[in-house]
Formats: structure tokens, sequence, C-alpha cells
């Protein structure tokens, strides 16, 4: 008996990347064969026929964005040369930088429930 092997052939039982991919928009109806896939990140948005297991333009959606850090990230001062960096209170932030600073609260870290 032959055996045929196929290397990088379709890998079976794993889900398309398109179901946790920031750019994919994805449309689904009642029964299991209603199915649509659009791929947001080219332009114009394109339909995607078939299940993805490489893409180039892979963007994880459970995973933070830089955006995302950036929203969530302390501020860490620094005005001279010799002075050590580190966090400040809301105090001492408004003394270093003025009393019109505004301050904003910190984001939220619990994770929100979709329903």
């Amino acid at each position: 008996m032959v055996t045929i092997k196929v290397k990088d052939g379709t890998p079976h039982g794993s889900g398309t990347l398109c179901s946790t991919c920031r750019w994919a928009h994805i449309v689904k109806g009642y029964s299991a064969s209603e199915k649509e896939v659009f791929c947001t990140r080219l332009y114009p948005d394109r339909r995607v026929p078939f299940p993805v297991s490489q893409c180039t333009t892979y963007d994880d959606k459970r995973i933070a964005s830089k955006q995302d850090m950036e929203k969530i990230a302390w501020i860490l001062v620094t005005k001279t040369a010799g002075r050590s960096i580190g966090f400040v209170t809301a105090a001492q932030f408004r003394q270093i930088e003025g009393e019109d600073v505004e301050i904003l609260p910190a984001a939220s870290i619990e994770p929100k429930l979709k329903e």
C-alpha cells in the first residue's frame, strides 16, 4: 500500500483565523450553512469564501492593541535630568504640569461580559 503525504495541506478540525481577527466582520444566519465572512482590513471590504489558516494582516482581537494599552498606561513624568523617573500623585502632577491640566480617571480593568 502506498502512503501519500501532503505537505502544508488544509488542517482538519481547526477553526478559521477570522473568528478571532480584529478585522473580520462575520454574519451568521440561523442554520449552520448560513455564514458570511468579510475582511474589513482590505479596501473595499472583501468576502472571504473559505476558512483561513494563515493571513499576513491577522490581528488577534483577544490581545490588547497598542492603542488600547496606551489608553490604560500610567504617566511617568520627569522634568529635569537629575530627577528620578516614577509614579506621581495627582497633586504632584498638578504641581509639575500646572493647575489647569486635566487628569483622567484610570480605566476599569474588569472585563466586560458580552451577553
